[in-house]
Parts: C-alpha cells; sequence; structure tokens
C-alpha cells in the first residue's frame, strides 16, 4: 500500500464477525414463518409476525430446536468444541426494529467455541482461530426509500426478519489482508450452503460480514496500534475487499495526520458507501457493559449430552473442501471447473447421480457447467431444477462417444432433452440432430465441393499435403449437409480422395 511516509512499515489486523441467518422454517423463539427460508423470502412487508416477534406483555418465547441443532453443524464443521451447557442473554438497547428493545442472544456461555479452520494462502494455508459462534435472533429492517426507490423523508419498518435465528461467527483478527478474508467468506458459505443450514444469498442479508480493523504501524523501531474500526453489515465480498483495503489506508492516513493510538473507548463503528468506496463514521463504538447483558430469565438453559452432539456430529455430509478435493484428486478434474461446481451444492449431488449413470467425470463437468449451467442461468434456476435426468444426460454422452452427434448438437440436444422425457437418441432422430457418417452421402458432398472451381487451390494445397485447407472445404460441407455431417469421416475421406 502507499502511505505519506516511506519510514514507516504497516501491517494489517482483521478479526471477522460473520452473522449467518438459518433457513429453518420457523424464527427462533416463535412459530412464525422464517423470512430466511426460501418459502417464505418473498412475502408481503410486516406479515410474518406473532406476539413474540412484537413483544407483546405475556408472549413467552420458545426455543428452535432444529436451529441449535443447525448451529452445532456449522461450529463442528469449523472445528469448534460444543458446550454442553449453553444459556441465552438479553443484549439490551434500542433497535427500532426490534420491538422488545432487547435482542435474546447469549454472551458469555456460547454454543460454539475454540475452533479453527485452513484457508488457502498461497501455495499453502493459513490457520484462522474461531474464538466462538453464538445463536441469537436477527432484527427488522428499516428502508428510507419508497416504491421505485425514491427517497422519503421517514423511516419504514418491515419487521419480517426480526426473529430470524441468527449465528454470529467470530473469528481472531488472524487475517492480514484483504484476499484471505474474502477466501475465508467464500469458504465460510459453501460450508453453510453443503450442510444446507442457509441459502447465504448476500443480496437478501443472509450472510454479512463486520471486519474489525486496526493497523500495526512500525516507525524508527516503535510499534503503534491504530483504534479499532468496526465496518457494519457488508453483504457482498466486493464490499468486504473494498471496505478494507480502504480502511487500511484511512487509517494510517490518520494516524500520520493525528498520532492517534487504540487506548479503552477508541473503538468506533464505520458504514460503508460502495458508490464512493469509502467508509464513513456511524458512531463510537460501544463496550460490552453497555449493553446490560443478564440471562433470559423466560428461557431455560441448553444442556447438550454426548448422544445429540454425536447424533448432530454423524448428521454432516461431506464439507465442500473435501469433496473439491476429491473431484480434483480422484477424478482428475481441474480445480477452477470444480470451484464452479462447488458454489452450488445441488448441482454437485446432480454431478454426483450423472457420475452413477457411469459418465466419466470430466465429461459430466463439462456437460453440466457448458450446457447446463448457461441454461439455468436463463431461467433463474439451479441446474438439478432444468427438468433433464442423469440417465439422458448418459444418453448424449454416449451418441457424442459414438460420433452420432458433434459438440453443437449435443448442446442442442440437452436442451431438448430438460423439455422432454423421450431418450436421447429418440430425440436426436426427431430433430435431426444424427450425424451424417453414410460415405454414400458424405462422397456425395465431396464431390460437389471439390468440383465447384472456387475450391480449386485449397484442393492443390491439400493435394500437396496442407492440412489446414482441409477446414475451408469441410465448412461447405457441413453447409450443404445442414450441419449433419460427421466432420471426422469427412476430413478422412477427403484425404483418400485427395492424397
Amino acid at each position: 500500500m502507499t502511505t505519506a511516509d516511506s519510514d514507516i512499515t504497516t501491517r494489517l489486523m482483521v478479526g471477522l464477525e460473520v452473522h449467518v441467518e438459518l433457513a429453518t422454517r420457523s424464527k427462533m423463539f416463535t412459530s412464525a414463518p422464517n423470512v430466511a427460508h426460501h418459502d417464505f423470502d418473498d412475502a408481503p412487508p410486516n406479515t410474518l409476525l406473532s406476539p413474540v416477534v412484537m413483544g407483546m406483555p405475556g408472549a413467552l418465547p420458545v426455543i428452535n430446536r432444529q436451529a441449535v441443532e443447525m448451529s452445532m453443524r456449522v461450529g463442528l464443521a469449523l472445528g469448534c468444541e460444543i458446550a454442553q451447557f449453553t444459556k441465552w442473554d438479553r443484549k439490551s438497547y434500542y433497535y427500532p426494529d426490534l420491538p422488545k428493545n432487547y435482542q435474546i442472544s447469549q454472551y458469555d456461555q456460547p454454543l460454539c467455541v475454540s475452533g479453527a479452520v485452513e484457508v488457502p494462502d498461497g501455495d499453502g494455508s493459513k490457520t484462522i482461530r474461531i474464538i466462538r459462534a453464538h445463536l441469537e435472533e436477527d432484527a427488522g429492517k428499516l428502508l428510507h426509500e419508497g416504491p421505485g426507490g425514491v427517497p422519503i423523508d421517514h423511516s419504514i419498518v418491515d419487521l419480517n426478519r426480526a426473529g430470524t435465528p441468527l449465528l454470529e461467527i467470530v473469528t481472531e483478527p488472524d487475517f492480514d489482508s484483504a484476499d484471505m478474508v474474502v477466501r475465508f467468506g467464500q469458504m465460510l458459505r459453501d460450508i453453510c450452503r453443503h450442510l444446507g443450514v442457509s441459502e447465504c444469498i448476500m443480496q437478501k442479508g443472509h450472510m454479512r460480514f463486520e471486519p474489525n480493523i486496526n493497523v500495526i504501524i512500525e516507525r524508527d523501531g516503535q510499534t503503534y496500534k491504530t483504534p479499532i474500526v468496526e465496518i457494519k453489515n457488508l453483504n457482498s465480498f466486493k464490499a468486504v475487499h473494498g471496505a478494507i483495503t480502504h480502511e487500511h489506508q484511512r487509517q494510517v492516513d490518520d494516524w500520520l495526520a493525528t498520532g492517534e493510538v487504540m487506548k479503552m473507548g477508541s473503538k468506533s463503528t464505520r458504514g460503508w458507501d460502495n458508490d464512493r468506496m469509502a467508509t464513513f463514521l456511524q458512531r463510537e463504538k460501544e463496550e460490552a457493559h453497555d449493553y446490560r447483558y443478564f440471562p433470559d430469565p423466560d428461557l431455560v438453559p441448553v444442556v447438550i449430552d454426548s448422544d445429540w452432539r454425536e447424533k448432530v456430529r454423524n448428521s454432516l455430509t461431506e464439507l465442500p473442501a473435501d469433496r473439491a478435493r476429491r473431484y480434483v484428486e480422484d477424478l482428475g478434474l481441474p480445480a477452477k471447473e470444480v470451484r464452479q461446481l462447488i458454489d452450488e451444492p445441488a448441482a454437485c449431488d446432480f454431478f454426483e447421480t450423472v457420475l452413477a449413470e457411469g459418465v466419466a467425470g470430466k465429461r459430466a463437468l463439462s456437460m453440466l457447467l457448458n450446457y447446463g449451467a448457461k441454461r439455468a442461468n436463463e431461467q433463474g434456476c439451479r441446474i438439478d431444477e432444468l427438468g433433464i435426468t442423469p440417465a439422458q444426460i448418459k444418453g448424449i454422452a454416449d451418441l457424442a462417444d459414438a460420433e452420432k452427434i458433434g459438440s453443437s448438437a449435443a448442446d442442442e440436444l440437452f436442451g431438448f432433452c430438460c423439455e422432454s422425457d423421450e431418450p436421447p437418441e429418440v430425440i436426436a432422430e426427431q430433430r435431426n440432430l444424427l450425424q451424417v457418417s453414410d460415405t454414400g452421402a458424405l462422397d456425395g458432398f465431396i464431390d460437389q465441393v471439390i468440383a465447384d472451381p472456387k475450391n480449386e487451390k485449397a484442393v492443390n494445397d491439400i493435394r500437396e499435403g496442407k492440412d489446414k485447407a482441409i477446414g475451408a472445404l469441410i465448412g461447405q460441407i457441413m453447409k450443404l449437409s445442414k450441419g449433419q455431417a460427421n466432420p471426422k469421416m469427412v476430413t478422412d475421406l477427403i484425404k483418400q480422395r485427395l492424397r
């Protein structure tokens, strides 16, 4: 990074708080529907409510067991210890969009503690320590724009999100670059998706990042630490990277101007302006005592015995990093393409069923990413929801292996199979996609092209051993055959004819 003073060196320190909305069907402490569940994410504002969400007198919370188990699964995947005893605390501060005026959270006895994960770093990896992962409830949402994004002079409250189960994952300040924070975020997103605990659609707020950033500065043998800044509610990896990069430079520039260093009460909270690509001050950061934590009197502690813990452990699926490693090492698949597949757990599962049909790994991956992914993007669905079956994909692969269809026809056939249950060979015949491999028919096309005076030079070049000229003739033959000529057979026949 650049500074106004070449006599100093700087080192970035970042700790991360990640909030993951869990995709349970109901909310954390009530049976009201959960907006983070795909069945309810388009619900009209203020329709996913209950007396508990509204903070009505006498309304009592009830713990969502599924949310607890989902959190345990994430904790185990992050190498955490699962607490035998955990309790609930009230975090007291005013939220305009949380009617109770307190948040039910976990303070001194969280559900998951002391974990660690390895994050890729160049040719090796770096250990990122997990301090804790605790359960709490999300707040609602304040809107400051009307329909169509028109600015308004007041706030609109939508309480649909209030009470959503929220898993907060807190790391040690082990990150020393924005790139590494993003890699960790992507890894965590993949873990949560593959465990089935959250869709982690960041545009919908399912996953939000709050990096805590400061800089270690060395000058003339002295070490200085800038005050810690927390950047709130980042919901894209671009914003995470941009905010950390900007804050690194801003803190160094601020220290050069003021000399301010970290001390008690010097923490602050800043927001991120995506248009200006800059952070801005929101407020001085509260300390833990400002929240006036105390045990929630309406909720019993959660005691987790070894049987429950092992039952949850046994429910873990193969983690995405292990799955990716298996695809690369055992199937010989390219890491870049595997990365695309791993992003979507359902696509991985569908890929496995295609492999079970007997399709080779590289061909199956190529067909799903080249033929399937583009159609899924166009239709706004997952690859496994296109309508094509693994057996049909095997049929397309067999036709390609037998040279009955070319690559462009295979792509078309894939699309037709998404709309029909018929076997691929039947559809290919109906749609005239099968290649012409009859030598009599091909000889006719070749005779016509060779006899054309405009091809005299290409014909002579081929006779002189210049194989590149064959391409000019094949293009014309494919046009005459309406794309159905077998290119390999045509090439062989031309060579036989002109050599």
